[in-house]
């Protein structure tokens, strides 16, 4: 393996990192009951699909734009399994309206375990094609 493909290794295993915490910190949001800020589970919920899609950009070498675009970021990989994941562009509205007062919208328990179970799609779909192509990934819960 040359120098330049151990860096794109590298760099795709800390974005599959940084997924797994978001996919982590959304679930361990659900324990804190009546209490859970349903609108940032959401929102970490579509980070972790989103740098997903972004690590196997970054694998594939497809530069990309600094967006939380879920719907772009699918159209950027071009890849056949995007097809069974393509539901997933309804997280692109919890990346930014459930962050800042005046732009969030009330998010239920509801559509925020609807948005794990999205990202846990994404999560699985693309570290699928990236262990195909032979990608060695860290081992973590999923």
């Amino acid at each position: 393996m040359s120098e330049l493909e151990a860096e794109i290794r590298y760099k795709v295993g800390q974005w599959v990192e940084y997924a797994d915490e978001d996919l982590r910190m959304a679930r361990h949001g659900l324990v804190l009951g009546a209490e859970a800020p349903y609108r940032l589970i959401a929102y970490h919920a579509q980070q972790c699909a989103e740098k997903y899609l972004k690590a196997y950009l970054v694998f594939r070498g497809i530069d990309f734009p600094f967006t939380h675009n879920i719907l772009r970021l699918l159209e950027l990989c071009a890849a056949e399994w995007v097809a069974t994941i393509r539901h997933a562009e309804v997280l692109t509205t919890y990346a930014v309206t459930t962050r800042y007062p005046g732009e969030d919208e009330q998010v239920t328990e509801q559509e925020a375990r609807a948005a794990i179970i999205t990202a846990t799609e994404v999560r699985q779909t693309v570290r699928e094609a990236l262990v195909q192509a032979g990608v060695m990934l860290p081992d973590a819960p999923g």
